[in-house]
């Protein structure tokens, strides 16, 4: 579980986050929404620790990962896979140098061990066999499953993604919900995802939190958002004339 308390993030003048309250819970994917500058990815880098927050705590377990220094957050940090929006993939290194550079960070395993778990992950995330391929010769969908297989190298407890369907188009986009969704079920990670995906949030979205200029304003399951009657919810979501149809056929 990752609780967190009335978390503050600003850059300069500019109030990033007001006082963000949550509980994740384990073996559930819980989705952050809002628009372009609502804070989303913001309070994913503050729970992971890209950023210090200004104000607020975060807890792993029991654990106050705010008030850590570098050497006690290590162990936590070696329970969390992180999906980065871009995949993040070095373009110098093949699909399977790519997982093992975790591993060698993180792990004592021999170089055979390493291989194993990054043929496992490949499997696990159906690109066996890629392993010598360069992220230049993968397209956007498998360069998304390689960054998973990555995530996953170390057995996450915790599995962030940002925005893992950018760029992507429907069919793949399902794909990755599902397998985000699988992953979280076999290994029951606390699974947080950014994302304005709307598709995305009804298809896995267990727990929704939605952010606007930085303020928490509504939080509920997929089904709840479709019947909410908080105005900067409803523009968001129902943007859409697909999500406009969706919510026709809940009255």
């Amino acid at each position: 579980m990752i609780e967190i308390q009335n978390i503050h993030k600003a850059f300069g003048d500019n109030q990033v986050l007001k006082g963000i309250d949550a509980v994740y819970e384990p073996g559930k994917v819980s989705m952050i929404i809002g628009g372009s500058g609502s804070g989303k990815s913001t309070l994913l880098k503050c729970i992971v620790g890209l950023h210090q927050p200004d104000q607020g705590r975060v807890f792993f377990g029991k654990q106050e990962f705010t008030k850590m220094d570098f050497e006690e957050k290590v162990p936590i940090r070696k329970e969390i896979g992180m999906l980065f929006q871009a995949s993040a993939l070095f373009d110098s290194m093949t699909v399977e140098q790519n997982i093992v550079f975790t591993l060698d960070m993180f792990t004592e395993m021999s170089l055979a061990e390493k291989v194993d778990r990054a043929n496992f992950c490949l499997e696990r995330v159906n690109l066996a066999g890629k392993n010598n391929l360069f992220p230049a010769e993968l397209s956007g969908g498998m360069k998304k499953r390689v960054g998973i297989a990555r995530a996953i190298s170390m057995n996450p407890k915790y599995l962030f993604c940002d925005e893992p369907n950018s760029g992507l188009d429907p069919a793949t986009s399902i794909l990755i919900d599902e397998l985000i969704q699988d992953l979280t079920e076999e290994y029951q990670s606390t699974t947080i995802v950014v994302t304005h995906d709307m598709n995305s949030v009804m298809g896995i979205g267990e727990y929704v939190m939605f952010l606007h200029k930085g303020e928490k304003f509504w939080e509920g399951s997929n089904k709840d958002m479709l019947k909410s009657d908080v105005k900067e919810l409803n523009d968001f979501v129902f943007a859409s004339p697909l999500m406009k149809a969706a919510r026709e056929t809940m009255k």
